[in-house]
């Protein structure tokens, strides 16, 4: 276990993230940068600017109907008090119902959600692609500064088509139906709409701000001659105009500005890279042993989304993915314990993951065993030290199990192919390693067989 932060390629890629006196002084950097902090120090850079915007980013944004931005949530079928008084709903007399019910938030609040199934059943799914996880990472990571703010009542800040508003009336206790001119919560293409109006208003932006539905992350780092503090504050800047303008409100006390590192999506991101929740990690390593197939189940689904930062992870799982199969009976042996906790072991010395530099060549490691495949993208940093940036694996189908080796190992090349390809194709050559000799003149053989050929 380390007792220091990790500086030496050896460490960034053999982490520990359980030293509790490390873990302890990153959360109260990350702590001093919270948005109600930066207001009770006026020294404090970004205090200044936090006031000026304190119309945008405050603790109780108003109410009230939001401006028509060009993007209207509309329901194309198949061939509450608070809301009444602020315009966003009112009283129905439409043949449509859907039930209301409530949810605890996690600050203990309530948030008001419908259960509009039928309607969802007869809406025509939206297309709309949702960001990828990886590449606002990518984009974000490696910087020296960072914010992030949390838009408000994000749903409520898109107005419904007008033709489609009885078709959002739902029944309350009190016997009333009620319909909303706003987006409810609860209707199937309201994640894909709002995600459409975020990308639209921040997209001149992208350099330096990535949306990721209602949260909104600032990344700078000091560029000519200005530090990053300076360019930081610029950036924000430029993100609050934007919100101010189109009447967009953030949470004061979700927002943190101006840290080095910030919490992203169920990890964390500064400028060494991206590096897993502690919490998590910590979490799957304070889990007891499996008593049932549902117990396992759970465990290896907080697992599955830690696996980039293992090697090898499908080959590890594989003993306790047999386990859950529906003709398997529960039988919890060795195997299955070693297993248990080699995955532990691997998540508590889980890399300090790097940021992909395009024009820098990548390479490529593969390997097959006989239950699975694996590989991993590396980096050379401007140190020229070897680095991570991801791990992927698989278990093999029945049939790949049947594999000839060297058929195996070009499955594994192939896998690395397309799980990297978003930075492969179009960079520099590129190094694939593998440990099977023949594949270096399987393209050159002429007697390839079929499955190889393709």
């Amino acid at each position: 276990m380390l007792l220091k932060p990790e500086t030496t390629p050896e460490e960034l890629n053999s982490s520990s993230v359980l030293d509790e006196d490390i873990l302890e002084e990153r959360k109260e950097r990350r702590e001093a940068r919270l948005g109600s902090e930066a207001l009770k120090n006026p020294k404090d850079p970004v205090y200044p600017l936090v006031k000026e915007f304190a119309d945008v980013v405050s603790k109780d944004p108003p109410s009230q109907l939001p401006p028509d931005r060009g993007v209207r949530h509309e329901i194309d079928l198949v061939p509450g008090t608070k809301y009444a008084k602020a315009g966003m709903v009112r009283e129905s007399k439409s043949p449509h119902s859907s039930p209301t019910f409530c949810v605890r938030k996690l600050n203990g609040n309530w948030r008001l959600v419908h259960a509009y199934n039928k309607l969802n059943n007869a809406t025509v799914s939206a297309q709309t692609p949702i960001p990828r996880k990886d590449m606002l990472l990518n984009n974000m990571a490696g910087c020296k500064l960072y914010s992030a703010l949390d838009l408000v009542d994000g749903y409520y800040q898109i107005l419904i088509r007008e033709s489609d508003i009885p078709l959002t009336a739902v029944s309350t206790p009190s016997g009333m139906l009620w319909e909303w001119f706003v987006m409810p919560q609860g209707l199937s293409n309201a994640p894909a709409t709002f995600n459409r109006l975020v990308t639209q208003l921040f997209r001149p932006l992208r350099a330096c701000a990535q949306t990721y539905f209602n949260d909104i992350f600032v990344h700078s780092r000091a560029k000519d001659d200005k530090t990053a503090m300076e360019v930081h504050l610029g950036h924000l800047r430029r993100v609050l105009e934007v919100m101010r303008a189109n009447k967009l409100y953030a949470n004061i006390y979700k927002c943190a500005f101006a840290s080095p590192e910030i919490k992203v999506l169920g990890c964390f991101v500064n400028n060494v890279g991206v590096r897993a929740d502690p919490e998590k990690v910590k979490a799957v390593a304070a889990w007891p042993t499996p008593r049932s197939q549902k117990n396992l189940r759970k465990w290896l689904g907080l697992v599955n989304y830690l696996h980039k930062y293992s090697a090898g992870y499908a080959g590890l799982a594989r003993p306790l993915s047999e386990l859950l199969k529906k003709d398997s009976d529960w039988r919890w042996e060795r195997q299955h314990q070693d297993a248990f906790e080699s995955i532990k072991a691997s998540l508590q010395q889980a890399p300090v993951l790097a940021v992909p530099d395009d024009p820098k060549p990548f390479s490529a490691v593969c390997d097959a065993s006989d239950y699975a495949i694996g590989c991993a993208l590396l980096q050379n940093d401007a140190d020229g030290h070897e680095r991570v940036i991801s791990f992927q694996s698989r278990q093999l189908k029945a049939a790949e199990r049947n594999y000839p080796v060297h058929d195996k190992e070009l499955l594994a090349m192939k896998y690395a192919l397309v799980k990297f390809r978003v930075h492969l194709l179009g960079s520099r050559p590129f190094v694939i390693y593998t440990d099977h000799t023949s594949l270096r003149t399987a393209t050159n053989s002429p007697h390839l067989s079929q499955r190889m050929a393709r």
